[in-house]
C-alpha cells in the first residue's frame, strides 16, 4: 500500500476542512469526485480515489451536527431511498461472496477483475474475483455519500453548498477537459500524471481519424462523456429555469460541445436524448405557465434552429460530408469493428449469466457488460435491480411540481442530470456502480430544505410569463 502525492494533498485538505463549516468540506468532496483517473493510494491493484479517501472527513465534518446525523439515520426508514439503496448494497454484498461460490463454473464470464486475469481478454469460468470485495465497497460509498449529502441538503445553507459544489464541479470538468486537449498538442501530458495514476487501464494518449480523444481527469473517452452528460443535464436545466444563469448557461453550452468532440460513441448517442429531455423540461415549464425566458426560448427557437442547421448541412456537401463521416465512424460503423463488436459480446455473456443464474446474479463485481440495465442484471439479478429501481423512483420520480421556486428549479435540475447520467450508462455502462456524482444528484433531488433555514433564492429570477 502506497500513499500518492494526491493523497498526501487530500488528507491535508481534509484536516483543515476539519476547522471549518461542513458546507465547505462538502463543496471540496464534490469537486473531488471529478478525479476519476487519479488514486489517493494504491492498495494492490485497487486505488482509492481521492473523493473516497476525502469522504471519510466529510462523513466525520457533517455528522458531527447532531441534526445532520439524525437525518441520514432517518433517510434509512422503510420506503425511504436510503433504505432501498441500502437493501441494494447489502444484496450486492452477500451476492458478491457467496454466489461466485455457490455457481462456480456454472457459466462463462467476462471478468471485472484484472489481479485474478491480468491478460485474458475473453471468458473465464465463473468464480470469485477481488473485485467482488472492491464494487462492494465501491456501493457501501455511494450510500454513505447519498446519506451525507441528503442531511447536508436538508438546510437551506448546505442545500446551496451542494449547488455551489455541482456548478464548481462543472467548470472544473470543462478546465481538465482543455488541459488535457493542451497538453497532448504541447507534449506536456506528464504535467497530468500526478491525477491519472490509478491501476486500471488508461486511454488517455488516443486519437480517432486524426481528432484526439478527450479525456480530461478520466480513464478514457467514454467516461468522460458519459460523466459530462450529466454536468449538462444539471446546468441546462438550471439555465432553463434561469438559476444561476450567467455560470450555468456557459457551462451547459461548453459541456454540450465538448461531449459531441469527443469522439465518444457514447456522447454521440446519448446526447439527442439528453437534449430531447431538456427540451421536454423547457415545454412543461412552458404548458404550466411558469416558464422562464431562457425555456421560452428554446422551446420556440430550438425547432427553428435545427431546421435550419439541417438545411445548411444538406446544402453544403463537404460539410455533410465531413459530418456523415464522422458520425459514421463512431456510431454507424460501431457495430462491426473490433470494439463494437467485443463490447456487444460483453452484453450477451452479460445475459447469459442472468439466464444461468436464475435470476439471481452471479454476484456483484463479478461481470463485465456494455450496459447499464444489462450489467444490474447479470451482476445482481432481479432482487438487485429491483432494489435499485425503488431507489430511483423514491429518490427522483417523486413529483415535486412545477412551483417557481428556487428549491424546486434545483432538485428538477438534479433529477435530470440523473437521468442524463443514466442514458449515457444504459449506452456503455460497464459496472452496478454508477459513481458518486449519480448519488449526490439524487441526494440533491430528495433533500427538502426546512423553511425554518435562512432562505435560499439563487439568483432568482423575474417572473415570465
Amino acid at each position: 500500500m502506497s500513499l500518492e502525492p494526491i493523497g498526501v494533498v487530500t488528507i491535508i485538505v481534509g484536516l483543515c476542512c476539519l476547522l471549518l463549516d461542513f458546507r465547505f468540506a462538502t463543496v471540496v468532496f464534490i469537486v473531488l469526485t471529478l478525479f476519476g483517473a487519479a488514486a489517493a493510494i494504491l492498495a494492490g491493484s485497487a486505488s482509492i480515489q481521492p473523493a473516497h479517501l476525502f469522504l471519510l472527513f466529510t462523513i466525520v465534518i457533517a455528522l458531527s451536527w447532531r441534526r445532520n446525523a439524525s437525518l441520514s439515520i432517518k433517510a434509512m426508514g422503510f420506503r425511504q431511498p436510503g433504505f432501498w439503496l441500502g437493501c441494494l448494497v447489502v444484496y450486492g454484498a452477500i451476492s458478491g461472496y457467496f454466489l461466485p461460490r455457490l455457481l462456480a463454473g456454472t457459466t462463462q464470464i467476462i471478468p471485472v477483475g484484472i489481479s485474478e486475469y491480468p491478460t485474458t481478454g475473453g471468458t473465464v469460468p465463473l468464480g470469485p474475483l477481488s473485485s467482488n470485495f472492491t464494487q462492494s465497497a465501491y456501493l457501501a460509498a455511494d450510500l454513505l455519500c447519498f446519506l451525507v449529502i441528503l442531511s447536508v441538503g436538508s438546510s437551506r445553507r448546505g442545500f446551496s453548498a451542494i449547488v455551489t459544489g455541482l456548478i464548481a464541479y462543472a467548470a472544473a470538468n470543462v478546465i481538465a477537459a482543455l488541459l488535457d486537449l493542451w497538453t497532448r498538442a504541447t507534449g506536456t501530458q506528464d504535467l497530468l500524471q500526478f491525477i491519472r495514476n490509478a491501476q486500471y487501464t488508461l486511454h488517455n494518449d488516443e486519437a480517432i481519424a486524426g481528432m484526439q480523444r478527450i479525456v480530461g481527469s478520466w480513464p478514457e473517452a467514454s467516461a468522460f462523456a458519459g460523466i459530462t452528460l450529466g454536468v449538462l443535464g444539471f446546468t441546462a436545466t438550471m439555465w432553463l429555469c434561469g438559476r444561476e444563469a450567467r455560470w450555468t448557461g456557459p457551462l451547459a453550452l461548453a459541456s454540450l460541445v465538448l461531449v459531441v468532440l469527443s469522439t465518444s460513441s457514447t456522447g454521440l448517442v446519448a446526447t439527442p436524448l439528453c437534449l430531447g429531455l431538456l427540451y421536454m423540461t423547457a415545454v412543461a415549464r412552458c404548458g404550466a405557465g411558469t416558464a422562464h425566458r431562457s425555456s421560452t426560448l428554446v422551446v420556440f427557437f430550438a425547432p427553428q434552429l435545427v431546421i435550419v442547421v439541417g438545411i445548411i448541412v444538406l446544402l453544403d456537401q463537404r460539410l455533410y460530408e465531413a459530418l456523415h463521416n464522422y458520425v459514421d465512424l463512431l456510431v454507424l460503423s460501431k457495430a462491426t469493428t473490433s470494439s463494437g463488436l467485443e463490447r456487444a459480446s460483453w452484453n450477451a455473456y452479460g445475459l447469459q449469466n442472468f439466464i444461468d443464474s436464475w435470476g439471481l446474479g452471479v454476484g456483484l463485481g463479478t461481470a463485465r457488460t456494455s450496459s447499464y440495465p444489462v450489467a444490474l442484471l447479470s451482476n445482481v439479478g432481479i432482487p438487485g435491480t429491483v432494489f435499485f429501481v425503488l431507489f430511483l423512483l423514491s429518490a427522483i420520480g417523486r413529483r415535486r411540481g412545477l412551483e417557481r421556486t428556487a428549491t424546486s428549479d434545483v432538485r428538477l435540475a438534479a433529477r435530470n442530470g440523473c437521468l442524463c447520467l443514466l442514458i449515457g450508462a444504459s449506452v456503455v455502462g460497464a459496472l452496478v456502480d454508477l459513481g458518486l456524482l449519480f448519488f449526490i444528484l439524487a441526494a440533491l433531488a430528495s433533500a427538502e430544505p426546512e423553511r425554518t433555514d435562512p432562505k435560499y433564492e439563487p439568483s432568482a429570477p423575474r417572473s415570465h410569463s
